[in-house]
């Protein structure tokens, strides 16, 4: 069977991208060896953090900015919310490390703020503690706080991509796991375990998954665990606290990866509050994460991460899950053609901050696929950088 494009994996950037080739007329297929969206890989947990300005780095700013134009054309097409824009938080004690290994990160969301013309306000200690008094912060932290960040749905974001890619036209094979593809100078056949498929260009966003079809490039490719924590409201009565209150990262002591993000209240008085921190202590693969989340190591986050932060969260966890970061040295997505075929186009990996962007991401492989160019400038996230690709 042909197709003028073949899309592996249909979760973030995946479900983003056969969305925009089917709207454009592109015969796609889409293809997953699950049915997204799914709590196996990097895009479940009910709700994802976005922000404009990216400590990250200035070359995701364009991406993120056109994700929230696409969520909210998605969003008048569906009638269903992708986006809310809560606001948000940045806190940090020191001008080190913060989130995803970038350095100076309070500075550079605020240099990235300015270049952009994105609203925002800097706050001094006194500033948080009067208009955040959940937070319990101590006598050093200042922030950052930018009105239109907020949250997305991924789950509902994936689901609802898919259904447009169906209404559009797209082909998608679900519960189909890909063994492998080859390539010529013409095109590209996959196999998977029900048969063969060919197109004039093939996607890989497989998350996690990459490296089965990227072998040679496992070193540049690493997976840890991660686990998300959903903690208790001490008394109901503050619950409308919780629910107005923005998203948070926070870095509040000055060693290296020492710091937590969360959201507000979304599911409810009894729901909890949804916080996460980072970890990269060790390297995991899709099929040996460990998946149970021990009462030691929510203890463990309790004590560190809620319990003084936040006097009104108790000990309780409500639930926890795991999820995984798919990270290279740098923390820097890839976004390029293969280093050995022309015709196949890598989007991974997220390196634990690339939903906000998907949107976009999902359109500019869509450009590369159909042109060879993209409007965004994707030139940072190549394989050159990394010495032996």
């Amino acid at each position: 069977m042909r197709y003028d494009v073949i899309v592996v994996g249909l979760g973030a950037m995946g479900s983003a991208t056969v969305y925009q080739l089917a709207k454009s007329g592109v015969n796609v297929l889409g293809i997953d060896q699950f049915a997204p969206p799914h709590k196996l890989g990097s895009t479940h947990g009910n709700t994802r953090i976005t922000r404009l300005a990216i400590g990250e780095g200035m070359e995701y700013v364009p991406l993120v900015r056109r994700s929230h134009e696409i969520w909210y054309e998605i969003e008048k097409e569906t009638g269903k919310e992708l986006l809310n824009q809560c606001g948000g938080l940045i806190m940090t004690v020191s001008d080190g490390y913060g989130q995803h290994k970038s350095s100076d990160f309070l500075q550079n969301t605020y240099d990235a703020a300015d270049k952009y013309g994105i609203k925002h306000e800097k706050l001094t200690n006194l500033e948080i503690k009067q208009r955040f008094p959940l937070f319990n912060i101590r006598s050093d932290e200042r922030g950052y706080y930018e009105p239109e960040a907020g949250y997305v749905r991924p789950e509902r974001c994936i689901e609802v991509q898919l259904e447009l890619a169906k209404k559009y036209g797209a082909t998608l094979n679900l519960n189909e796991k890909v063994k492998g593809f080859t390539a010529d100078n013409s095109s590209v056949t996959i196999a998977t375990d029900r048969g063969r498929y060919k197109a004039d260009k093939l996607i890989i966003s497989a998350g996690p998954w990459v490296t089965d079809f990227l072998p040679k490039y496992r070193d540049i490719f690493k997976i840890h665990r991660q686990v998300l924590y959903w903690f208790d409201i001490d008394d109901e009565k503050n619950y409308e606290a919780f629910r107005e209150m923005p998203i948070f990262v926070w870095e509040f002591s000055n060693q290296r990866y020492d710091n937590f993000y969360g959201f507000p209240a979304v599911d409810g008085p009894q729901g909890g509050i949804k916080l996460a921190t980072e970890t990269y202590d060790t390297d995991t693969s899709p099929d040996d994460i460990e998946r149970e989340v021990t009462s030691e190591e929510i203890q463990s986050v309790y004590d560190h991460y809620v319990k003084e932060q936040f006097p009104h969260l108790t000990s309780k966890c409500i639930k926890a899950v795991t999820c995984m970061y798919t990270d290279t040295p740098d923390a820097k997505f890839v976004i390029d053609f293969h280093p050995k075929h022309k015709n196949v186009i890598i989007a991974s990996p997220c390196s634990g901050h690339g939903f906000k962007h998907s949107a976009a991401i999902g359109e500019t492989l869509s450009q590369l696929a159909k042109t060879g160019k993209s409007d965004i400038d994707v030139s940072k996230f190549s394989f050159s950088r990394f010495r032996n690709a």
